[in-house]
């Protein structure tokens, strides 16, 4: 069991992406080794879905037209029905550090791990949750999100030439994925998709001063660019951090328009410029969690907003002086521990559980995956 079930996690990330490109998906499943497991088959009206020898376009398409989807993936599912948000954050932990000023970046590795950088000095600093400091990184370029974990557990980077690079072996081996030669267009943040793989970097013209987000593979590859929305307007002005919600949507902290928001697709969807209060939004450090909600930290406020998927503000996160959190400028959100991990300007990290179990798991019989 324990040899397959990476194998069967890995496979199982990248059939909940497959409703988003169904084609590849098979394709996929042609060309590598997937472990063999006896399954019942699927049926659509009747039809048994097979891979023979050669897949055939129009009749993937054909079955597919049948299947209807639902918004949510099945984790998104599972978590709604196990998972609540509690009525005020509670404090687990506070981290106090050492050689970082100002928390500019998190990305957690484990529940015990994350990666910690500082926006003055440019240090970048792999810690456990006693602050110990068990690597440090000193070649990646100075910004805000300029770094993530990708589902292995390895460190991406844009390192100080601007190629997108990454850790491998324990931080030991450095590869470049993606080779600064794309001039004049520089990456400027990046994140890892957790569902997927593929690699979400914002990315900056340095003579015309565009924007884009571009999307690749994990190992690359070019997908998919999104600038503009349907009247040809540019979507994004200043970039500092970009994310991804449970539902593919890209989310990315835009310091002059807010959080600005797109379906998988590239669809502008929306964006987000402060609480009805009409306080304004200095927008920084940004995440998701298992319920789909957006918290950004704003700098106007010295608060954490916390919106929905669709642009509605929720409320702002209690987080006072009295933890020890001098404006929240940066987050993350560990999904296996349920954990936000806020950054703070006057470089302490303080840990919260903000998202508890139910007591009881509703009966949801009628879910269709």
């Amino acid at each position: 069991m324990k040899k397959y079930l990476p194998s069967i996690e890995f496979y199982k990330h990248r059939l909940e992406q497959s409703q988003y490109r169904p084609v590849e998906f098979l394709s996929f499943l042609k060309k590598n080794n997937v472990p063999i497991i006896k399954v019942t088959p699927f049926r659509i009206q009747d039809t048994l879905l097979t891979l023979t020898g050669e897949i055939h376009t129009k009749d993937i398409l054909r079955l597919l037209c049948e299947v209807h989807i639902v918004e949510t993936t099945k984790r998104q599912v599972g978590n709604e029905c196990l998972l609540k948000l509690m009525s005020s954050p509670v404090l687990q932990r506070s981290v106090s550090l050492t050689g970082i000023t100002t928390v500019s970046h998190i990305s957690c590795v484990t529940p015990d791990q994350v990666w910690i950088s500082d926006y003055l000095y440019n240090n970048l600093l792999l810690i456990n949750t006693v602050g110990d400091t068990l690597h440090q990184l000193t070649d990646r370029c100075s910004g805000w999100g300029v770094y993530t974990v990708d589902i292995g557990g390895n460190l991406i980077y844009i390192d100080k030439e601007y190629n997108i690079s990454k850790l491998c072996e324990n931080n030991r081996r450095k590869v470049k994925l993606i080779k600064s030669t794309n001039e004049p267009w520089r990456p400027r943040c990046i994140y890892s998709c957790p569902s997927c793989g593929d690699l979400l970097a914002v990315m900056w013209n340095i003579d015309t001063k565009t924007i884009n987000v571009t999307r690749y593979t994990s190992i690359g590859q070019h997908i998919q660019t999104i600038q503009q929305n349907s009247r040809g307007q540019d979507i994004y002005s200043y970039p500092k951090y970009i994310t991804e919600n449970n539902n593919g949507d890209i989310v990315v902290s835009d310091f002059n328009n807010g959080v600005v928001v797109t379906e998988v697709g590239g669809k502008y969807r929306f964006s987000y410029t402060g609480p009805p209060s009409k306080s304004g939004l200095d927008p920084l450090g940004i995440c998701t969690d298992a319920l789909s909600h957006i918290l950004v930290c704003d700098g106007y406020t010295r608060a954490v907003h916390m919106i929905d998927k669709d642009g509605h503000f929720l409320s702002m996160l209690p987080l006072t002086k009295q933890q020890n959190i001098h404006e929240p400028w940066s987050l993350c959100y560990d999904k296996k521990s349920h954990l936000l991990w806020v950054g703070s300007l006057d470089g302490r990290v303080n840990v919260y559980r903000h998202i508890e179990r139910k007591d009881k798991v509703p009966d949801n019989k009628n879910h269709f995956y």
